[in-house]
């Protein structure tokens, strides 16, 4: 390279960064958007930065461009994207008319985001995390945790009943989606979830009516996808509970180290 001439910053390097900027401007601009109490765009502002949050770290990792500093920017982007915005949108859909209980539950939810998302940054460079060896994620993930919050919202769109916008039940719903975001719990991640090669064509057939659904009834849509989600997670518990065993068995069968037979103890690594 010529004396003088600097090396230019690539796309590689720039790009998953920008995806993340571009969720963390979606999820902040769906507050905008409850403040004029436009609450469809609001919410649909979310969902996007869940759509975008799910493929920034894919596209970093495809294109190698994975840095920490990317890390720290995803996780405050998620924290003020399924933290702070749901919270600011739910409280002034339904929760401010409980002025004080209200903004309890919509503090308990942001709170409880930030959290997990330190929790996650914590254990970045830990080796031992049980969930994650064995393919599974603890609690539920921020994006989820944002989506499933909202299911009364969605409830209330699709059937016009004032009963899903009460908001002592919305706060007590918040509150415990909250709390399912800092627990411990198993919850299944895409890289456990592995069909059949035999029910691939179904898959296929499955995500597409999946897309319609989106586009044509799309709050009958979201409901029916929060509704699996919450009917899969005992199953994960039973799934994890099951590996965990095998793990647990397996680790008893294992033979322990021959001792030295110069002092008895076992040959150092």
């Amino acid at each position: 390279m010529p004396a003088g001439r600097t090396r230019g910053l690539s796309l590689r390097a720039v790009l998953p960064n920008a995806i993340t900027a571009a969720a963390l401007c979606s999820g902040l601009t769906g507050i905008r958007f409850a403040i004029a109490e436009n609450w469809s765009l609001a919410i649909f502002a979310v969902i996007l930065a869940g759509l975008l949050d799910g493929i920034d770290g894919r596209i970093a990792r495809l294109l190698k461009a994975q840095s920490r500093f990317g890390a720290e920017l995803d996780s405050l982007a998620d924290s003020l994207s399924f933290g702070m915005a749901p919270a600011i949108i739910f409280y002034l859909w339904t929760l401010q008319d409980l002025p004080r209980l209200g903004w309890f539950a919509a503090l308990a939810f942001a709170i409880c985001c930030a959290l997990r998302l330190a929790r996650f940054n914590a254990q970045i460079d830990v080796d031992h995390q049980p969930h994650k060896s064995a393919g599974f994620l603890t609690g539920v993930p921020a994006p989820v945790g944002a989506g499933l919050a909202f299911l009364p919202f969605y409830l209330w769109m699709a059937t016009g009943r004032e009963e899903f916008r009460e908001p002592i039940v919305c706060a007590v719903w918040m509150v415990a989606m909250a709390f399912l975001m800092i627990s411990n719990i198993a919850t299944l991640s895409w890289t456990s979830i592995r069909p059949r090669r035999n029910v691939r064509l179904e898959l296929i057939a499955g995500v597409g009516i999946l897309c319609a659904a989106l586009l044509l009834e799309p709050w009958w849509a979201l409901v029916a996808i929060c509704a699996v989600y919450l009917a899969l997670m005992p199953y994960a518990l039973v799934r994890y509970s099951r590996v965990r065993r095998l793990r647990q068995a397996n680790a008893g069968r294992t033979p322990p180290p021959a001792p030295d037979a110069a002092d008895g103890r076992p040959p150092a690594d």
